[in-house]
């Protein structure tokens, strides 16, 4: 369980720090604006040269992969584990 709980871990920090420098970069209009993060992304994406467009789409996977990764870590494999334990038990 200790090597789930890592693995979730790194993964949420890594992917969670990823998202907050690009997010830092493409949504924060302002030091003293109130909504930093979570305004619209700065440089419209209609208009957005290749790399903004491919950091913009990185900020994304990077927020649903900080979100979804530790889920499947954290809830999904124990649960997995569980339940073939559960199968094993009334098999044997």
């Amino acid at each position: 369980m200790a090597d789930e709980f890592i693995k979730g871990l790194g993964i949420f920090t890594s992917a969670g720090l990823g998202w907050l420098v690009l997010a830092g970069w493409y949504r924060t209009p302002g030091f003293e604006s109130t909504r930093q993060l979570v305004s619209p992304v700065s440089p419209d994406p209609a208009s957005a040269d290749l790399f903004n467009l491919m950091a913009i789409g990185l900020m994304e996977v990077l927020l649903w992969f900080a979100i979804l990764g530790p889920l499947a870590f954290w809830v999904i494999l124990p649960a997995v584990q569980q339940a073939r334990r559960a199968i094993d038990d009334r098999t044997a």
